[in-house]
């Protein structure tokens, strides 16, 4: 019995060890696409900077640049040039070499406006890359990169930038396959196509339900990659992912129902996770539709919002309201605060609605408020139509769509209001700022002012940080004072992760490399 009993144990513990590791994580929507060239939300980066690898990438405690594709880099003391070398080991998931002329093809790809990808606004930082974007110049060898040789890749930059190894750490950036874009064209990133460099790779999509990732064991680093497989579950509804984060088949949500946070609070285990995010959540005004395109409709609109309210009472997390644009404290910039935190000014909101021709809300047409469909969501804009009703006398009809449907809207401009969210892609003002510049990708509403483009780009030139910041300073006084768009508040990230979930610190990005994640 005692040497059945030991071999019993013997059998048992191999087994224990030989289980793979498994993680099971959430996302509240699907991702449109696995393109990185098509991510636009914090989910599709997220899937994307686990399946694909840049030249560098960041680790998840202190946001610091570490080596990925490229093993090593050099900067000229200008700062205008960067040399990255390729390191040996880094391979496709078809068995080809990445080289420094993938990385090439792939930036010719992410600034051809045949593309139309999200952030193409990022390779306008390589020497003459928006000139190219735009058409004016076709030479490709004008274009500040070129690959030296398989190994090495040279950079020129139109003008030198503090945070560009963090755009490069960006999916935007990321190499493609070109044989596999050439064999399959847009189907190529479907997971019976897509050819990936990343830790992990595609197994198994199953629509509106799961995408399941395996570990890539021919990842340059493949010894250091912790969980064998990661199981992305889409769930939009916030109380079924508290469901089944306690039932134990969730490690880690995308969010919490709102009224459930004060319950997980008293919570022993520390199953909470509460931590500042550099992003600001707000909606989007078109202003090239009435009545938007007036100026003090989209003023009034703004300061008839109680934010203190809807973060004290509709979100119960208290976040900063969003006075701003621009986090406090992004790249050491603190912007003032302009908009008010409450109802203060809701007699001036009044005055200039009917300075608009609309006074007590009389002949305001009934506009919609778009959302994309989750709870939380739905609670704040039915507070704001609350109050756009009672403070204003206007009628707001809301309209909820799924992730990708919305969009689509958003990128067509087909919508009067949108909600939307802004994570900051690398911790400086610019990432904001940059949005509602005229031209940019990501601009959805039609804004556009040559001020406030001509002082970003002389921030851009500065080396100063108090120039640079009073830069962004007077630039924030016009987006505030045209308001394009109703900041509501600075996000603060809320959501459960099991106690024993580790390799997943907080951090003002919420940047999730899930190579260094593991159940202790």
């Amino acid at each position: 019995m005692r040497v059945l009993t030991a071999l019993f144990l013997i059998v048992a513990f191999r087994g224990l060890t030989a289980s793979p590791m498994v993680l099971n994580l959430s996302l509240a929507s699907e991702p449109r696409d696995l393109d990185p060239h098509f991510c636009s939300g914090s989910n599709e980066t997220r899937i994307a900077l686990n399946i694909f690898e840049g030249l560098v990438g960041k680790e998840p405690n202190q946001l610091k640049i570490v080596p990925a594709v490229s093993d090593s880099w050099v900067k000229s003391k200008d700062g205008l040039k960067y040399k990255f070398h390729i390191r040996k080991g880094a391979t496709w998931s078809d068995g080809h070499k990445v080289t420094a002329h993938d990385f090439v093809y792939s930036w010719l790809r992410l600034l051809s406006p045949d593309t139309t990808a999200e952030f193409a606004s990022f390779g306008f930082h390589f020497k003459n890359g928006k000139l190219f974007y735009e058409g004016k110049i076709k030479d490709k060898t004008q274009l500040g990169f070129r690959a030296i040789n398989d190994q090495e890749i040279e950079v020129t930059l139109e003008k030198a930038v503090p945070y560009f190894l963090e755009l490069v750490a960006h999916p935007a950036l990321f190499p493609v396959s070109k044989s596999a874009i050439e064999k399959h064209g847009s189907r190529w990133s479907r997971p019976e196509n897509i050819v990936s460099n990343g830790p992990f790779l595609v197994n198994k999509w199953q629509t509106n339900q799961v995408l399941e990732l395996k570990k890539n064991v021919g990842h340059w680093d493949h010894k250091n990659i912790r969980p064998d497989q990661v199981n992305i579950k889409f769930i939009s509804k916030s109380d079924t992912e508290e469901k089944l984060f306690r039932a134990g088949s969730l490690d880690v949500t995308a969010q919490i129902p709102i009224e459930k946070i004060p319950i997980w609070e008293k919570e022993a285990a520390g199953a909470l996770q509460k931590h500042p995010y550099l992003g600001t959540y707000y909606y989007w005004l078109n202003v090239t539709r009435p009545p938007l395109d007036n100026k003090n409709v989209r003023k009034a609109l703004n300061l008839a919002i109680d934010r203190t309210s809807i973060t004290h009472k509709v979100t119960l997390v208290k976040q900063v309201e969003a006075q701003f644009f621009t986090p406090p404290g992004t790249g050491g910039f603190e912007p003032r605060a302009i908009l008010p935190k409450n109802g203060s000014r809701i007699e001036e909101a009044k005055d200039l609605l009917a300075k608009a021709g609309y006074p007590g809300g009389k002949g305001f047409p009934r506009i919609e408020l778009l959302y994309n469909t989750d709870e939380g969501h739905k609670k704040i804009a039915e507070a704001v139509q609350q109050m756009w009703k009672k403070n204003l006398g206007i009628e707001v009809s809301l309209v909820n769509q799924e992730w990708k449907v919305l969009l689509d809207n958003q990128n067509l401009k087909n919508f009067t209001i949108l909600r939307g969210g802004w994570i900051a892609d690398y911790n400086d003002p610019n990432s904001f700022l940059e949005i509602f510049t005229t031209g940019n990708s990501n601009n959805y509403v039609g804004w556009s002012n040559a001020q406030y483009d001509e002082i970003l780009s002389k921030a851009a030139t500065q080396t100063s940080s108090k120039l640079r910041n009073e830069l962004f300073q007077q630039a924030e006084n016009i987006l505030l004072d045209e308001l394009p768009v109703i900041p509501i508040y600075i996000y603060t990230r809320v959501y459960l992760k099991r106690p024993n979930l580790e390799g997943w610190p907080p951090n003002i990005q919420d940047y999730r490399p899930f190579k260094w994640a593991y159940l202790k």
